[in-house]
């Protein structure tokens, strides 16, 4: 009953503590229940357990994947299924290591190894850093800040390594509990620190004022060649001269009209005119179609008159875009105000590389799929925070989002609407680089060789558990002294020196001739207790630690 209620309590955290739209408190408790459950039980059991939890705590995204994502079920499965296997994996490492006496170690296993995953998923996927943990703590400022450190992999390392300190502090007689509580005490307020000191700085804003405007209806990409597109060219200019003069930056949606060499004139010229007339830096998405090539494009358009800037967007969705064909390089709408679309900013490497070559703002034309509308806003105020940027992000079906470089939302609005929605903000002074700029992904690295270490030494010990007595030992046991039940340890010479668990079944007889059948674990460095029944007097054998690692009743060894 404990596994299942373990299990069933961690996925349920996991449900409501991940996922579109997370609980920031519940992703802190969520891995609680089946680490803590782990040194309690065996290893196959605390494997499931860690895994079914896992499974039924994201079975909520598989909707999403396969519907509005559209994923293959294969591509799917892999994701949701082999998180869940890895997670599993994990907590089989803290075990072993726990039961190797190294508590530390095994702290550090989980969160070490999950920073270790989500920056390989990062390199290896099309979807950049799409699947962290980090995304979950947006709302908790003083966590955040934690990027502008160590990207998002240390606010991963932090959501998962409370837990499993905790878990392995609380372990059955584990040895140096001090110490893992004290070494988690210090890892989580270091940066809770600096958090908290980044935030308490002066960040005065500047003249600039940058406003976002959106219209979902139509809600496709018009092509201007066709009426409907000129129309809406001609709102969108309305709407832009209805907008304050204060405004200097103006960012449109992504891929809001569809134009080729021909038409292309018909969208540059009235924008242009409208940039030089207001003064205004003017961004606007398109797709566009240059000799027979499609590309999902961002033009920006500078108040000082001149051709528009063309930034081709990096990394396209697999499948919805696979029609276009992805850009490269960076390209700058005003000094310091780089260009960039929608998942683009799911890479971290890309934000970085912006913010070294002297970006201060980024605007973002985006178009989002209204479920994952706040959750795709969050990652982009995440990237803000890594690299000290302020971002500007303009989304179809999702939200128009202004962020500053310490996480702050200093404007938020829905969009989706028939009418236009808009929001503008003054935008704030630089930030100066941050440690991640300067330095990149260097914790994933130190939690890549931290994992190897403790994989390392899991399999060491598991070695050393296995290896045969050496020869000339003697494992004969002294045999019974007649104490009392409660005082019948003995304990084994020095030599074989195995540290293992074992899971036994033993007979305890009730005066009535019955020998019914009972199952204990026994941990190295944890007291096995004998099952109170009556019944004839219990051996217990124990390893050089102390450790249980077979029982035998009295009638059995008196019959040897």
């Amino acid at each position: 009953m404990t596994v299942i209620v373990s299990a069933f309590v961690s996925s349920l955290l996991l449900l409501f503590g991940t996922g579109l739209h997370p609980l920031p408190w519940l992703t802190w408790l969520a891995p609680l229940p089946v680490l803590r459950l782990a040194p309690r039980v065996g290893a196959h059991v605390a494997c499931c357990a860690a895994g079914l939890a896992w499974l039924l705590g994201q079975s909520r995204m598989w909707p999403y994947f396969l519907g509005t994502l559209e994923m293959p079920l294969p591509a799917a499965g892999a994701v949701i299924v082999g998180q869940a296997l890895v997670f599993a994996l994990l907590t089989l490492a803290c075990r072993r290591l726990l039961v190797n006496g190294r508590p530390l170690t095994a702290a550090a296993a989980v969160p070490a190894g999950w920073v270790a995953l989500e920056y390989v998923l990062s390199l290896a996927l099309p979807h950049g850093a799409w699947l962290s943990l980090a995304y979950t703590q947006t709302d908790v400022l003083p966590v955040l800040q934690t990027a502008s450190l160590t990207g998002p992999w240390g606010i991963t390392f932090l959501v998962l390594g409370l837990p499993t300190a905790l878990a392995v502090a609380t372990a059955p007689q584990v040895r140096g509990r001090g110490q893992v509580l004290v070494a988690a005490a210090v890892v989580l307020a270091l940066p809770l620190g600096h958090g908290a000191w980044r935030l308490s700085q002066p960040h005065p804003v500047t003249t600039a004022r940058v406003a976002l405007l959106d219209t979902d209806r139509p809600d496709d990409t018009v092509d201007l060649a066709a009426p409907a597109g000129r129309r809406l060219l001609g709102r969108y200019v309305t709407h832009i001269r209805a907008l304050p003069r204060s405004t200097s930056t103006v960012v449109l949606p992504e891929k809001t009209f569809a134009a080729d060499e021909r038409t292309l004139p018909l969208l540059t010229g009235p924008l242009r005119r409208l940039a030089v007339e207001r003064h205004e830096d003017i961004v606007v998405g398109l797709v566009l179609d240059r000799a027979g090539t499609s590309h999902n494009a961002a033009l920006g358009f500078r108040a000082r008159g001149g051709e528009p800037v063309v930034y081709l967007k990096h990394h396209l969705i697999p499948g919805a875009e696979g029609d276009l064909r992805p850009g490269d390089g960076l390209a700058f709408a005003a000094p310091r105000h780089g260009l960039i679309i929608c998942k683009d900013l799911d890479f971290p490497a890309l934000v970085r590389d912006y913010r070294r070559h002297g970006a201060t703002v980024l605007l973002a034309p985006a178009w989002d799929f209204t479920v994952d509308g706040l959750l795709h806003s969050r990652m982009a105020v995440t990237r803000g925070v890594e690299n000290g940027l302020t971002v500007a992000r303009t989304s179809r079906a999702g939200r128009l989002t202004v962020s500053d470089p310490y996480g702050r939302v200093l404007a938020d609005r829905v969009t989706g609407h028939d009418g236009f929605t808009s929001v503008t903000a003054d935008l704030p002074a630089d930030a100066g680089a941050t440690v991640y700029t300067r330095f990149g992904d260097w914790f994933a690295w130190l939690c890549t060789v931290l994992l190897a270490l403790a994989l390392a030494l899991a399999a060491v010990g598991r070695w050393r558990s296995r290896r045969p007595a050496g020869r000339g030992s003697n494992p004969a046991v002294p045999a019974h002294t007649g104490r009392s039940p409660g005082d019948t340890t003995v304990h084994s010479p020095p030599r074989p020196r195995r540290l293992r668990v074992v899971v036994r079944s033993w007979r305890a007889g009730n005066g009535a001739g019955d020998t019914p059948r009972r199952r204990a674990t026994c941990v190295p460095r944890s007291p096995c207790v004998p099952p109170r029944e009556p019944g004839p007097p219990a051996l217990w054998v124990c390893d050089r630690t102390g450790t249980i690692v077979e029982y035998r009743s009295q009638d059995e060894e008196d019959g040897r």
